[in-house]
């Protein structure tokens, strides 16, 4: 039974991956504190986004399949600033994403192609709270 619960968890998560518009404009859902925020803030290079947006996507559906990842939100003007908050469990599943194989060579395309400047922040979230709509 056990089994068969995991490949269908499995395949219904495969099917989000690959056919489910992302949207990440939204609010992300998060649990209660404490949790971790990564903070990618970047200008896009005026030269060369070919291929930007769909890598960016893959990305944070590839994340949202790491153990640990609680969302994401994102944003990108017209003159290429753009920042993106990642949610996270812990630094443990945060250092697991760093490390994955397919996150590292988007990274490194970045670097090459994508990225006229980066920074990257983590923080701990120890209190949130807002509206809701």
């Amino acid at each position: 039974m056990q089994q068969a619960e995991s490949r269908l968890r499995k395949t219904i998560t495969l099917f989000l991956y690959y056919s489910l518009p992302m949207d990440f404009s939204q609010f992300s859902r998060t649990p209660p504190p404490p949790y971790y925020a990564v903070i990618f803030t970047s200008r896009l290079s005026s030269n060369n986004d070919d291929g930007y947006k769909e890598m960016a996507d893959k990305m944070v559906r590839l994340a949202s399949l790491q153990s640990g990842f609680l969302g994401c939100e994102s944003v990108r003007g017209q003159d290429g600033f753009g920042i993106t908050v990642s949610y996270w469990a812990s630094k443990e599943a945060i250092a697991h994403w760093k490390d994955n194989v397919e996150h590292l060579a988007a990274q490194a395309m970045g670097k090459r192609s994508w990225y006229e400047q980066y920074e990257l922040r983590i923080a701990k979230v120890e209190c949130a709270h807002g509206k809701s709509a």
